[in-house]
C-alpha cells in the first residue's frame, strides 16, 4: 500500500481526508479501465479502484495531488 499525503485535503462523506491510500494494482484493475475512453479518465478510474473511492471523489483532488497519485500508480505499474 502506498500512502500519499495530500497537499489539499478533500471532504468525503463529511470527513476531511488528508491521506490517499492506494493498494497495489491487479490485472483486474487494468481490465476494468480498458473500456474507459481518454487517458485522464483511465487514470481517474484506476486511482478510484485502488483507493476504493468513486471516480467523482477522485475528481475532487487538487491537481497537484492528482499528479502525485498518477505518478505513484505509474511507478507501481513499472512506468517510471
Amino acid at each position: 500500500m502506498i500512502e500519499i499525503t495530500l497537499r489539499e485535503p478533500v471532504t468525503l462523506n463529511g470527513a476531511s481526508i488528508g491521506v490517499l491510500r492506494l493498494r497495489r494494482p491487479k490485472v483486474r484493475d487494468l481490465e476494468a479501465i480498458d473500456k474507459v475512453p481518454g487517458e485522464t479518465a483511465k487514470t481517474v478510474a484506476l486511482i478510484a479502484n485502488l483507493a476504493e473511492w468513486t471516480p467523482d471523489q477522485v475528481r475532487e483532488l487538487d491537481a497537484a495531488d492528482f499528479a502525485a497519485a498518477s505518478k505513484a500508480v505509474a511507478e507501481m505499474l513499472g512506468n517510471d
